[in-house]
């Protein structure tokens, strides 16, 4: 007991140490008051953020992506009024492809049920620049409700993962995968690789109609050596529950085949009331500058039952790998606690 108590001691010393030593090299949590489905990608020395603002799409520029609120920032697109693509524009991703830049996010007209993914697209060397080209609607032909478009290479193929719904009723939602042609087209027909089954993926209660909805939403991709991760978000965002779950894949098998995923029987990430942080999720993965070091970004609330609304910030923190090598992401650190930044290049 002793030596616990002192290897505690000198923990909290170290890093009360480091950042009273080093000043400017630490960064407290959240990044920024509000900003649900954070989403970042480093290109040519800059990151680039993005976050879920309803009725626009916005990009934050920086060199320091743990400095946000103090980043350039630029509205780059407004949808058209009147368009089935107008109103309640979520979870958008950017992502690089073939020297060009494409915005992904879901939108509808203003009602739940008519949600779809969509993309646009930029020639410009800086997203922040340029024109971005509206390209349509992004789906596969069954054409049902679906959100939380993500896209990543494997293999020299692309693949476009998605969270939606198996008919036309909101009961739950699973994850498909689908290969596309182009980063604005779908080829084929898409695949259900998760749907919700384990207890900590069932919590969905809702005062109105529907009463109950499973979910499992935000997948977002992560490699690390001959495993293909699936990391992504279950039981419904206005619950504290909400969760990152995990799906494995092997790197050499089919990733359109549901039979090559393999589901962690417990989640991966969850809430922290030991720190003050509830229902962690729709993250994102980048590395530092350097390229050693891996984080995860997420949003989560600093109260209980604040819901999906704008409490939801972004946070950011570093995590390793298992000897197994799979990820180890550890507990959502408590708010205001500092923490080294990402590793420059310097």
């Amino acid at each position: 007991m002793k030596k616990i108590l002192l290897s505690l001691i000198v923990s909290l010393f170290i890093k009360s140490a480091i950042a009273q030593a080093v000043p400017g090299q630490t960064f407290t949590n959240p990044l920024l008051p509000s900003g649900a489905d954070p989403w970042v990608i480093y290109h040519q020395g800059y990151y680039y953020y993005t976050n879920s603002l309803q009725n626009k799409l916005m990009i934050w520029k920086t060199k320091d992506v743990s400095q946000l609120a103090n980043a350039d920032k630029k509205t780059v697109w407004e949808p058209p009024a009147g368009k089935a693509y107008a109103k309640e524009l979520w979870a958008p991703e950017l992502h690089y492809i073939n020297h060009k830049w494409y915005m992904y996010f879901a939108a509808d007209d203003g009602d739940n049920n008519n949600h779809r993914m969509y993309v646009l697209e930029n020639t410009n060397a800086d997203p922040m620049k340029g024109q971005w080209v509206f390209k349509g609607q992004v789906g596969d032909a069954t054409n049902k409700w679906a959100i939380d478009g993500s896209v990543f290479e494997h293999k020299g193929k692309l693949y476009m993962i998605w969270a939606g719904w198996e008919g036309d009723v909101n009961v739950q939602q699973d994850i498909y995968i689908a290969r596309m042609k182009n980063p604005w087209t779908i080829d084929g027909s898409r695949s259900k690789i998760s749907s919700p089954l384990f207890d900590w993926e069932l919590h969905g209660d809702l005062p109105g109609n529907p009463s109950h909805v499973n979910v499992n939403e935000g997948p977002q991709i992560l490699m690390h050596g001959n495993k293909v991760f699936l990391i992504y978000s279950a039981s419904g965002c206005w619950t504290d529950f909400y969760a990152l779950g995990m799906l494995t894949a092997s790197a050499n098998s089919d990733l359109t085949n549901p039979k090559s995923w393999v589901k962690s029987k417990q989640p991966v990430f969850k809430q922290a009331p030991q720190n003050g942080v509830y229902a962690p999720g729709h993250n994102s993965f980048f590395k530092s500058p350097n390229g050693k070091e891996n984080w995860i970004i997420y949003h989560a609330n600093s109260e209980p039952g604040q819901g999906c609304g704008n409490k939801r910030s972004p946070r950011m923190q570093r995590f390793t790998w298992k000897g197994d090598g799979t990820p180890d992401f550890g507990i959502p650190v408590k708010a205001g606690e500092p923490l080294a930044k990402p590793a420059s290049n310097q």
